[in-house]
């Protein structure tokens, strides 16, 4: 593989077509002019941005008015920047559509979901050898990659660590319902070859997966340099520790967009309910023969998923996930709700103080 220039060096050189910009971002930018520029978010510290320009990077804040209405751009932002390089400047003002969003649901009252990426084509489900293949876990990482709009696929990691690697996909295959799943070392750069594929000009990956699995080492095998900080898991417990501490979007050499995240301890199914379908389709087939048509597939009669359950050709515990997230989503639907009303409670609170402050300036 040749050493791509991009990873952590500064300044850059990309144009903004090899950032993953179209003809549609150009065209929503039009009425934009004079001072303004387009770039896209590469990262994310706590209260700046690092955004890649055209053939350079610059360092910015947010506006007040991105601020008041809670709006801050997400990793793979393509954003408007008010560029004043005379004054030392840099200010987002305003975030253009996103094609797609990922997050994950956030433990807060309100039941808002947590933006990790924007316009993601690809999302890398990373997995690793050992404590962390857990096909649960994959089917709830499942879920809300399809909701995002991105195409999941399932990176197995440290194959060079198995007693057998090619038994290393047998376990989630069968959870991964026509989803690629590909075992690699990125140590050892066996397997690397066949994520090729999926790594084109201009299409934007996003690496997801728990602490301590390889991604920091995956981002770095395929720069072909030492960009991101890497540790171990546990031998214990198979857990790791955060290396990776802010989102960062890497440019690959042949052109593909990366972006790594932290470790993700805690997946919350938010309100992903659009990538339940996709990922249980097997379920859902076998529940269009049910009795009822809003057969829960626990104890009513007729249920034809159940039965496919009695003989063996689903799994009991595939169907108690299942479960367990859909009880999930309903009750994180439920706050995202109720966090809707109080968001519009205090919206209509604000007005009519604007409103009684209006009128008594008129008196």
């Amino acid at each position: 593989m040749n050493r791509s220039d991009s990873g952590c060096a500064e300044p850059h050189s990309y144009t903004l077509k090899q950032l993953g910009w179209t003809e549609e971002h150009a065209k929503t930018f039009s009425k934009y002019a004079g001072p303004y520029v387009p770039g896209r978010v590469s990262c994310r510290q706590k209260t700046v941005w690092d955004v890649f320009l055209e053939g350079k990077s610059v360092t910015a804040g947010i506006s007040g008015a991105l601020k008041k209405i809670g709006r801050f751009p997400a990793v793979g932002d393509f954003v408007v920047v008010l560029h004043q390089p005379e004054a030392g400047s840099d200010t987002i003002v305003a975030i253009l559509p996103q094609k797609s969003v990922f997050t994950r649901g956030t433990s807060g009252r309100e039941g808002t979901d947590q933006v990790i990426a924007a316009n993601i084509d690809i999302v890398f489900i990373v997995t690793a050898a050992g404590h962390d293949l857990n096909a649960r876990r994959i089917e709830r990482y499942l879920a809300i990659a399809h909701a995002s709009g991105a195409t999941p696929v399932i990176v197995i990691n440290k194959s060079d660590l198995a007693d057998d690697p090619a038994l290393l996909s047998k376990e989630i295959v069968p959870v991964a319902s026509g989803i690629p799943v590909i075992p690699v070392s990125a140590v050892t750069g066996e397997g690397i070859a066949r994520l090729s594929p999926f790594l084109s000009c201009g299409t934007t990956i996003a690496l997801i997966g728990s602490s301590g699995v390889g991604k920091s080492t995956l981002i770095n095998r395929l720069l072909d340099q030492p960009c991101q900080e890497t540790s171990h898991i546990r031998n214990y417990d198979g857990k790791g520790r955060h290396t990776t501490t802010v989102r960062q979007l890497f440019v690959l050499a042949g052109g593909a967009l990366m972006i790594d995240n932290p470790g993700l301890r805690e997946v919350g199914i938010g309100t992903a309910s659009a990538g339940i379908a996709e990922t249980f389709p097997d379920i859902l087939e076998h529940a269009a023969g049910c009795r009822f048509s809003d057969c829960r597939h626990e104890q009513e009669p007729g249920c034809v998923v159940l039965e496919a359950v009695k003989s063996g050709t689903l799994s009991s515990s595939r169907l108690e996930n299942y479960h367990r997230l859909m009880r999930e989503l309903a009750f994180e639907q439920e706050k995202a709700s109720i966090g809707l009303v109080r968001s519009e409670r205090k919206r209509w609170k604000g007005i009519t103080k604007l409103a009684k402050e209006i009128n008594k300036a008129r008196d």
